[in-house]
């Protein structure tokens, strides 16, 4: 009895564990099937210049599902983030129109806005999913986004 507790015990551990050590591994999202991603973003570049500075963003269109908003809160917290809305399947109106550090979604039954500086999280209803959020690495001058 006492193997088959442990066996079961360790069964449990495994099934429990996620490999994704940075919180990035939320993605139990039924809406949205992130694509692979993978962009090296070069800081010396104009128009990645403003990701040196605290509180700016870039907009990456094209990359993700509905483009990638990347969004630096400080020198050791940079963000990256879809633009597709996270709490419907994407569609003609889902890419989020991005207003300083504010997404919101242009669909009219429903006004998402969801808030960068908040890591993504619905303005106004917490229950709902956030947006969907990349793996982001600084090294150097180099902003690599992953997920």
């Amino acid at each position: 009895m006492k193997r088959l507790f442990s066996l079961f015990a360790m069964v449990a551990l495994l099934i429990s564990c996620n490999g994704d050590d940075n919180g990035n591994g939320n993605n139990n999202n039924p809406y949205l099937t992130p694509p692979l991603v993978n962009i090296n973003l070069n800081l010396n570049l104009p128009q990645y210049n403003p990701l040196n500075f605290d509180g700016n963003t870039v907009v990456l269109p094209g990359q993700g599902i509905r483009g990638i908003a990347v969004y630096r809160q400080s020198a050791t917290q940079i963000f990256a983030y879809d633009l597709s809305d996270p709490n419907h399947v994407p569609n003609g109106c889902s890419r989020m129109d991005l207003n300083g550090i504010v997404a919101t979604c242009p669909c009219t039954d429903d006004e998402n806005s969801y808030a960068l500086a908040l890591f993504g999280l619905h303005e106004n209803n917490q229950d709902l999913f956030p947006m969907l959020q990349y793996r982001v690495q600084k090294s150097g001058d180099v902003i690599t986004i992953t997920n």
